[in-house]
């Protein structure tokens, strides 16, 4: 299991920039959270270091009381030292939840995600474009099409009834998307064609169901 990040380092990624998640620390603080996942360094000067999604994760997540500095480096952390933990925290919503948070809470960490990934993608790119998905986006389709939608507006599916419903398909780089009314599923995949997909309407063979087929757009 991954440990969870050090109080130091939640320290840091809480003071990252709300929008665009850029860093500040020493080099080592800001390389050990490259090493693990939470942040990554531009490649173009001055070279600053972000937030990756996961770190935006880890920023959204409801934190416990921050515990006192960790030791020195070398220095043993002493047993009963609490540990936040990194997992928990934001996901978009593909649709078909049991239970699942509403509300303007809802909204701002939505937004915060959203605009989170906007950078990423900008901070990938050597055009600095945020039109296309970013890698990040390709491993993650579900989610990243399902953060598309959320952000725009439209209604997830809760566990029976209406709303979109993200799922995977056998397609590489490809999801389906589902929504029982038709100008809803029209709607959602014109928000995916917005947000850098490529989409096309589709017939579920056994059931007549349409169901748009959304891939991220490379060019």
């Amino acid at each position: 299991m991954t440990r969870p990040p050090t109080a130091a380092q939640l320290r840091l990624i809480e003071a990252a920039d709300p929008v665009t998640g850029r860093l500040r620390g020493t080099e080592t603080q800001l390389a050990a959270l490259v090493k693990r996942g939470l942040a990554f360094r531009h490649p173009r000067p001055p070279r600053d270091h972000f937030l990756t999604p996961a770190g935006h994760r880890v920023r959204e997540a409801p934190q416990d009381p921050v515990p006192p500095p960790a030791a020195p480096d070398g220095v043993a952390e002493p047993s009963g030292a609490p540990a936040a933990a990194a997992s928990g925290g934001f996901s978009a919503r593909i649709g078909g939840e049991e239970a699942a948070a509403s509300g303007p809470a809802r909204l701002r960490e939505v937004h915060s995600a959203w605009q989170g990934l906007l950078e990423l993608r900008r901070m990938t790119r050597t055009d600095g474009a945020t039109d296309r998905p970013c890698a990040w986006e390709r491993t993650h389709l579900v989610q990243a099409a399902a953060l598309a939608l959320e952000a725009a507006g439209h209604r997830p599916a809760a566990a029976e009834g209406g709303g979109y419903r993200v799922r995977a398909t056998p397609q590489p780089e490809a999801v389906a998307v589902h929504e029982p009314d038709p100008a809803a599923l029209r709607a959602c995949a014109a928000t995916l064609d917005g947000a850098g997909w490529q989409t096309g309407e589709h017939t579920e063979p056994r059931t007549g169901a349409r169901y748009v087929l959304a891939s991220p757009r490379r060019a």
